[in-house]
């Protein structure tokens, strides 16, 4: 399987990314923003994490204007696939290719640590591999990741399955970590072929590194 990584100034996850899908054996190419092509071959696209352009406006509001987004738009319009991880996810906001938008930490600080969080929905490629309702204890880092949405995008992501993931206390009880409506971690479109989230998978990948939790939710791509 082919996976093309964006790589924008900015960007600090792009090598943690590429590691993990390569321990799970893909083959993976990072595609630096002016490129104004993703490559033909590509199975899976991945905006990865990091502070794009240095969030000196909106997190991701620049970065959504590089050359190479006219050609994720058309791809991600065409099926293809598209995995936005925290910065990733602010970018797909930002360029429209899913619902939303993301606000300060309700705290003002940065958020650095392990946290669980709930499977919503495991009717997509994204989370085929783990089950409804599992508890799953993956990292997060963001200061801008307080997802909101009005009442009626709300309504409309829970009426087609577009909440995938919340998060919860060890126990699976939903908790507010940063202010995010309803508690949303992670969501697709409604065609679910683009997937965001603010954890990091990539980085919950090994036991020597705390948690290898983000293993299943990455291979549900390579299955």
């Amino acid at each position: 399987m082919k996976i093309s990584v964006l790589q924008f100034p900015g960007t600090n996850c792009e090598y943690d990314t590429k590691y993990a899908f390569e321990k799970l054996g893909a083959q993976v190419e990072i595609i630096w923003h002016k490129e104004k092509n993703i490559p033909a071959d590509t199975d899976l696209l991945v905006i990865p994490g990091g502070f794009s352009y240095g969030d000196y406006l909106r997190s991701g509001a620049i970065a959504r204007f590089a050359n190479i987004m006219d050609s994720v738009q058309d791809y991600a319009s065409k099926g293809g696939k598209v995995l936005g991880i925290c910065n990733g996810f602010q970018i797909l906001l930002e360029a429209g290719l899913l619902p939303g938008a993301m606000k300060r930490n309700d705290s003002l600080h940065f958020i650095s640590k392990y946290h669980t969080l709930k499977v919503v929905d495991n009717d997509n490629t994204f989370l085929s591999l783990m089950k409804k309702d599992e508890v799953v204890n993956i990292p997060v880092a963001h200061h801008d990741g307080n997802y909101y949405i009005d009442s009626k995008g709300l309504s409309q992501l829970e009426e087609n399955g577009q909440i995938l993931l919340k998060y919860c206390d060890e126990n699976g009880e939903v908790v507010n970590m940063n202010g995010s409506v309803a508690n949303i971690a992670g969501i697709c479109n409604k065609e679910k072929n683009v997937f965001g989230l603010m954890p990091h998978p990539e980085r919950a990948i090994e036991e020597l590194l705390g948690c290898d939790d983000g293993v299943r939710m990455l291979q549900g791509f390579l299955k």
